[in-house]
């Protein structure tokens, strides 16, 4: 796959995990790729990881793209600024941002009540995960504003409206899919696409960390976690990206949410090692419980991508 070679890619918060994934399958295209985050190898900023934008940057090379390090706190109007003013003046054009700025592992209280949350905590978690997905895009969309074309992508945490088991965890995600839909409302006239994307059960490093196992022998850790077998790695949503990039018809789908799974049946992508795993048909064959039901409204089906806008206010 080589079909973005000329295009210029930000990923915002590309140090592992999804971010890393996409930067690689976006290099893997032949994509520019601008990696931000705070974790060099001169300044590790997460407690007990060792990866850094260096090296995901170095990743991109290797794919077959060009990756360029940036190190960026995303909750700072002026590292984000001059990170967009580089990319204008090194690369003159911006065709893809990817919002991925999470921090919010050491932030989430799971199995707390959220009137026992930490407030402090929250508020750092809103301000982590949201308010710099909307400060990037704010000095990020003006040069694909400019240009009349681009794609944002907002990286979520499942393709539906139902609860995430964690007041604020629920709110950070499901606000980035509405960033998505209230961004591509503003940027349509302008031929600017945005939307949200969700991956499944993360192959991540911290996941493999936590099971004890390595990509090589990841399908050991099902002995901890049956539901591990349907996991996939972070370049299965990368590949998801690069083929949104790619769509020549990408304004069809702007404003919605999607996920790893469904697009690779429609692009016709695998993992990269070979599998094309379906997170959902996962759910309702062994965790029917947890599927989330479609409202009387359709509101549901829409966020999945089933509607567009004219069809949801049709049967409102």
């Amino acid at each position: 796959m080589n079909n973005l070679t000329g295009k210029v890619a930000v990923v915002a918060g590309a140090t592992r995990g999804a971010g890393r994934g996409i930067a690689r399958m976006l290099g893997e295209a032949g994509a520019t790729v601008y990696v931000s985050g705070r974790s060099t190898a001169e300044t590790p900023a997460t407690p007990g990881r060792s990866e850094t934008i260096d090296e995901t940057a170095q990743l991109v090379d290797e794919a077959g793209g060009k990756g360029i390090a940036v190190r960026v706190d995303h909750t700072s109007e002026e590292d984000v600024r001059r990170l967009f003013e580089r990319v204008q003046k090194e690369s003159g054009t911006l065709d893809i941002l990817v919002n991925n700025v999470w921090g919010g592992d050491d932030l989430t209280e799971w199995g707390t009540s959220f009137w026992e949350l930490s407030m402090e905590k929250g508020k750092t978690l809103l301000e982590r995960a949201i308010f710099s997905h909307i400060l990037t895009s704010r000095h990020g969309v003006p040069l694909m504003v400019n240009q009349k074309s681009g794609l944002v992508i907002e990286i979520t945490d499942g393709d539906h409206f139902g609860y995430r088991a964690n007041l604020v965890f629920d709110l950070v995600k499901t606000s980035v899919i509405r960033l998505a839909y209230g961004m591509a409302n503003e940027l349509r006239e302008h031929t600017v696409a945005a939307v949200a994307l969700t991956p499944g059960y993360l192959r991540s490093e911290a996941m493999l960390d936590r099971y004890g196992v390595t990509e090589e022998n990841w399908q050991e850790g099902v002995k901890e976690d049956p539901d591990f077998i349907e996991s996939e790695t972070p370049c299965y949503v990368g590949r998801a990206v690069a083929h949104l990039a790619a769509d020549a018809n990408i304004l069809d789908k702007t404003g919605r949410v999607f996920s790893s799974w469904d697009l690779a049946q429609q692009y016709g992508f695998r993992d990269i090692d070979g599998r094309q795993p379906h997170w959902d048909r996962h759910l309702e064959k062994h965790h029917p419980q947890y599927v989330v039901q479609k409202c009387d409204d359709g509101f549901y089906d829409y966020w999945r991508g089933q509607f567009d806008i004219e069809d949801l206010q049709e049967e409102k």
